[in-house]
């Protein structure tokens, strides 16, 4: 059998979470057209009949802009990739090679592991893709190059299979049908933040976060099953609070429709969601 660490690398929203929710059949990365929403990291696992692959999203690399939040989760990514077994690098041929995508680049290219290049949106025409031969022109540096869209699942057996080929003999790191080290809190602050970015577009920046404060599960009196929760809506400012709330609460009323929607379609039960919204200009240092 075999076994080991996959993390995916690249610069800001090439499709890493929707690879990896691609990966492991199920959604537990939030995914966003958003850049920079991953911030944590996050494992998903594959168990296919030769071993274990444990794939590591992590945050994209994001150079344009020199801020706290940036610097911690640059951190996160060099902190990832330290005691893994493969290495596979995302890489969106629809955008030109820049500083962020040099960046990443240095990070990996001398690292002495196996090294997958991820070509995504293969879905998309040659012409939106112009600058696929740029990626290509990499190719010496890896030990494969699988061209492939994360969002239409087409082309992911290749990539699963070399992952395999690739993984060091090991024993599973995780048993049973477990398929993330996140916990159900984590899981639904995230949804919660995606449908933030979802609402709200670029009017409200990174400085937002979610904290679940608890979840119960309770009997109606007609005899349901239902979850209740609560959950806060952080930010640094006084106006992006009033943004998120929106005149006479539609925003933040929306923002709670679209996530208890997935919450119940997920979790197959009846939901109840309270969601307050508060100043916090502390929240990155908890991160």
């Amino acid at each position: 059998m075999k076994s080991g660490l996959v993390v995916l690398v690249g610069r800001s929203n090439v499709g890493k979470s929707t690879l990896l929710n691609t990966l492991v059949g199920t959604k537990i990365a939030a995914t966003s057209f958003r850049a920079q929403l991953t911030r944590n990291v996050i494992h998903g696992v594959l168990n296919m009949p030769d071993g274990q692959a444990v794939f590591v999203d992590t945050p994209g690399v994001f150079k344009d802009k020199k801020n706290a939040l940036t610097a911690k989760l640059t951190g996160k990514v060099n902190t990832a990739l330290r005691d893994i077994d493969v290495i596979v690098y995302v890489v969106d041929p629809t955008r030109e090679i820049g500083t962020e995508e040099r960046a990443v680049y240095g990070m990996i290219r001398h690292i002495d592991k196996p090294k997958i290049l991820v070509i995504n949106k293969s879905d998309m025409s040659p012409e939106e893709r112009k600058h696929q031969a740029s990626y290509e022109a990499w190719t010496d540096d890896f030990d494969a190059v699988i061209p492939l869209s994360a969002l239409r699942a087409s082309h992911i057996h290749p990539l699963k299979e070399k992952v395999m080929e690739l993984l060091p003999e090991g024993h599973p790191f995780y048993e049973g049908d477990q398929l993330t080290n996140i916990d159900n809190e984590f899981w639904i602050a995230e949804l919660i933040r995606e449908k933030i970015f979802s609402v709200l577009d670029k009017e409200v920046p990174y400085s937002v976060a979610v904290e679940v404060d608890t979840v119960e599960e309770k009997i109606t009196e007609t005899g349901k099953e239902i979850f209740s929760i609560s959950a806060r809506i952080l930010t640094d400012q006084d106006r992006y609070k009033r943004m998120i709330i929106g005149t006479k609460g539609t925003r933040i009323k929306e923002i709670g429709q679209m996530a208890r929607k997935e919450l119940e379609q997920a979790l197959n039960k009846k939901i109840f969601l309270s969601l307050e919204v508060e100043v916090d200009q502390h929240w990155v240092e908890r991160l």
